[in-house]
């Protein structure tokens, strides 16, 4: 039913420099995986196998991971390293790739209206790869994809945050209709500090019906001069039906250095030490 993800990949990632100025933060690896590569994998455990990636300058290495790599699969042919490529290779198996440039910053709105060519006249989810979510069971699009199964309106994924962390996320206010699951009234886009509607923060999860796409073209720069999502969403509401649904499952702000260190300690104590993955760490310490 939902057979897209859309991947907003083009923003510079200063907050990462000067890491990020030759390498996209989307690149940028929890452990031995690459940040999108999780979210890829998200889209692809909840059923979608359409990857639509909103690419810009200097960002060909996003492009180059998911696709074969002959001379590095010929160098490690037959060695005790090549399963170490057996998950990327099933990934790449299982998923189509799209790409297409956004040729200006102009906010998440002006990134997912940029998307519109790869989506068509469909329903779709958007994964922002730097939201990294941890689920031992369904995962948070998952979740997501049976809720739009029974609504069939967009969605968008909330936590609860701090008070005074609200300013830097978009916040909902609504009418709880079941456990966790919420009719938005209201959205706002990085309230200043104590106007903000509630405490649930939107995350880097949605579920999007297309005739958002209308109300983007016809949205004006909002917070930052920018267009928001938010704000298109808020008008979506109050013509129709959103929902906004308390996810289960952990979720890491990687845009941040303090919540990337998080999500590699996380991910090396709870996935990789647990896994099968080959050439286990050694006690030593010896980066590579």
């Amino acid at each position: 039913m939902i057979k897209k993800c859309l991947f907003p990949a083009a923003g510079y990632g200063t907050r990462f420099l000067p890491a990020t100025k030759s390498m996209p933060k989307e690149m940028m690896p929890i452990v031995n995986k690459p940040l999108i590569e999780y979210g890829v994998d998200e889209a692809l455990e909840a059923g979608i196998n359409g990857m639509c990636i909103v690419t810009g300058r200097g960002k060909n290495t996003l492009m180059d991971h998911f696709d074969k790599n002959y001379e590095l699969e010929h160098q490690i042919s037959g060695t005790n390293k090549e399963v170490l490529l057996d998950d990327i290779r099933a990934t790449i198996d299982a998923a189509s790739f799209t790409y297409i440039r956004q040729k200006e910053m102009k906010g998440l709105g002006h990134a997912i209206l940029t998307g519109r060519e790869l989506v068509g006249d469909e329903a779709f989810a958007v994964v922002l790869a730097d939201d990294l979510c941890v689920n031992k069971n369904d995962g948070v699009l998952s979740q997501m994809v049976a809720l739009y199964k029974q609504f069939r309106c967009s969605i968008v994924a909330v936590e609860e945050v701090p008070e005074n962390e609200t300013h830097k996320y978009g916040v909902i206010s609504g009418q709880e209709i079941k456990d966790d699951l919420f009719r938005v009234d209201n959205m706002v886009e990085k309230p200043e500090p104590g106007t903000a509607p509630s405490n649930l923060a939107i995350i880097g999860r949605y579920i999007l019906t297309p005739d958002i796409f209308d109300i983007l073209e016809k949205t004006e720069p909002g917070k930052n001069g920018e267009i928001q999502i938010t704000d298109a969403l808020l008008q979506q509401a109050q013509s129709g039906c959103v929902l906004a649904y308390k996810f289960k499952g952990e979720r890491f702000d990687c845009g941040s250095v303090e919540g990337f260190i998080e999500a590699t300690n996380y991910c090396y104590q709870n996935i990789y030490l647990e896994s099968d993955a080959p050439l286990q760490p050694q006690s030593t310490v010896k980066c590579g």
